[in-house]
């Protein structure tokens, strides 16, 4: 079966094409199956006009010319001189969003069409944080609404999203639950000796060392704090692994005054952004994850890889019981959920893991197993696999 996956943008700065879409094409090749993602890198114009292959998947950045209308025509006129069997639009927004606009408008008896959504968009969603037009916020609330309700099938990365379409009212048979792998290779981890020399190049050796990964925008960073100070009140040796930035300037800028207030500072050991394949040692070097969720419609809808990267590679994470949190952390066994804003019961449910390595690794364990039974690529791909079977039929 000859498949065409289609994005909003590239691989780079934003995750879902690498993470969602190449996580589900791999093991789909894999299979059998011929996969090429169709691409716009308007956030890397450099690398338009691209082909080439990762892991047996054709990748195509096209050429970004004639604006906003040439570039949707280009990505769609590739899509379809490509002859796809099914074309996987992920996003129901932008030029993804068009392009699946367009197929089923002039296609849709002729070509199955399957929308992704994996993020609330419009209203409550992204529309209130990204820095959109007034135009752009009601095109892409107008074009989430209409894309999830006209193809032939509909994959939504969280029980959220799975449920604004059932409220909708659009039928169950044609949603398909298929939630984020991790966004790492976790089938090799590190060994014991790399992880003891990673921690003493940190600095950390043998302090109890809380990881924070996270892009910040989700929480409250005041809470974060309150948080941390809790903890180190149990644990002064405390170090705090953070890995990543916020994705917005005034939020990490926030987070270091309100560090430096609480004389939390000199405890932590920032390594910044780093490549994919770095991260699984690092993250093996935590002894305790910490995942922050405030309780909006744009966490609940979320799908975050990152807490599947943690969990993946045995991290035990305490966290707050907001949307898919509660799919990817099993409270008591491998890891421990509170309700969003419990700062204090969070803090002591870290100090008690901390505190506690023979509980920590059976969390561990509990971790791994978890994420490789329920959440890997290449079951998730299979299940995607039989419902492209039932539409192409």
């Amino acid at each position: 079966m000859r498949i065409a996956m289609v994005g909003p943008f590239g691989l780079h700065p934003n995750k879902t094409m690498q993470s969602r879409a190449l996580g589900l094409a791999r093991p789909l090749t894999r299979s059998g199956h011929e996969i090429c993602i169709f691409m716009p890198p308007w956030q890397t114009p450099d690398e338009a006009d691209r082909r080439w292959q990762e892991d047996g998947v054709q990748m195509r950045y096209i050429p970004l010319s004639g604006g906003t209308p040439g570039i949707a025509w280009r990505l769609l006129r590739e899509t379809l001189a490509w002859q796809p069997d099914i074309v996987h639009c992920f996003k129901p927004k932008a030029y993804s969003g068009m392009v699946g606009w367009w197929l089923w408008q002039f296609q849709r008896h002729k070509l199955p069409l399957v929308m992704d959504t994996d993020d609330w968009e419009g209203w409550g969603g992204w529309n209130e944080l990204a820095p959109y037009s007034t135009v752009q916020k009601h095109f892409f609330a107008w074009q989430e609404q209409w894309g999830m309700g006209h193809c032939h099938l509909l994959t939504t990365a969280s029980r959220e999203l799975q449920a604004i379409a059932l409220h909708q009212g659009i039928p169950d048979a044609q949603i398909a639950y298929i939630p984020n792998g991790p966004g790492i290779a976790h089938d090799q981890p590190p060994s014991e000796a790399d992880i003891l020399a990673k921690r003493v190049e940190l600095g950390l050796e043998q302090r109890p060392t809380l990881l924070l990964y996270s892009r910040l925008f989700e929480f409250d960073v005041q809470r974060l704090v309150d948080v941390l100070v809790g903890v180190q009140t149990a644990v002064p040796d405390l170090a705090i692994l953070t890995i990543g930035t916020g994705l917005y300037e005034d939020n990490a800028a926030a987070l270091r005054t309100l560090l430096t207030e609480a004389n939390l500072l000199t405890a932590v050991v920032d390594v910044g952004w780093v490549e994919l394949d770095r991260l699984p040692l690092l993250l093996s070097c935590a002894d305790v994850g910490l995942y922050l969720m405030d309780d909006t419609l744009l966490n609940r809808t979320k799908c975050p890889v990152k807490l599947a990267d943690m969990a993946a590679m045995g991290v035990p994470v305490v966290g707050e019981a907001v949307g898919q949190v509660t799919e990817y952390v099993v409270n008591g066994r491998t890891g421990s959920l509170r309700p969003s804003g419990a700062t204090a019961d969070l803090a002591q449910d870290i100090i008690i893991l901390l505190q506690n390595p023979e509980l920590r690794h059976q969390f561990s364990q509990a971790a791994r197993n978890h994420i490789q039974t329920h959440f890997s690529w290449q079951n998730l791909a299979q299940q995607l696999e039989k419902e492209y079977a039932i539409i192409a039929a």
